[in-house]
């Protein structure tokens, strides 16, 4: 069982290990899984969705991906610096080009995660 926990200024080991050992026992005692299993409390990570205000006035000008519903001339995927939001939109800077999506057409909205091995 995975919990995760975000707040402005981001999160910290003691902030995973407070609502670990408050939230801990009322999990026990409701039983929700019948079987063996882990409970882990952690941040979104790196690849974080991107969803209240905060989210996006924070990472203002990074780089992130966003993927449609529904393909758009063939594309679902898109990747560009976040340049602005409101409750309904999102507009990032894909190559010299600024595109504009609406918040109810995207699967998700996330940071980019560039891993290099």
């Amino acid at each position: 069982l995975r919990v995760f926990i975000d707040k402005e200024g981001g999160v910290n080991i003691d902030d995973c290990e407070n609502v670990s050992r408050a939230t801990d026992p009322l999990i026990d005692a409701a039983e929700p899984i019948s079987q063996a299993y882990y409970y882990e409390v952690s941040s979104p990570g790196i690849g974080r969705d991107l969803v209240r205000p905060w989210h996006f006035d924070k990472y203002m000008g990074q780089d992130i991906e966003i993927r449609l519903i529904r393909a758009e001339n063939k594309q679902r995927d898109f990747m560009g610096a976040l340049l602005s939001y409101d409750d309904a939109s999102v507009t990032i800077r894909v190559g010299e080009e600024e595109k504009t999506f609406m918040k109810k057409d995207c699967a998700f909205i996330r940071l980019y995660e560039e891993i290099n091995l």
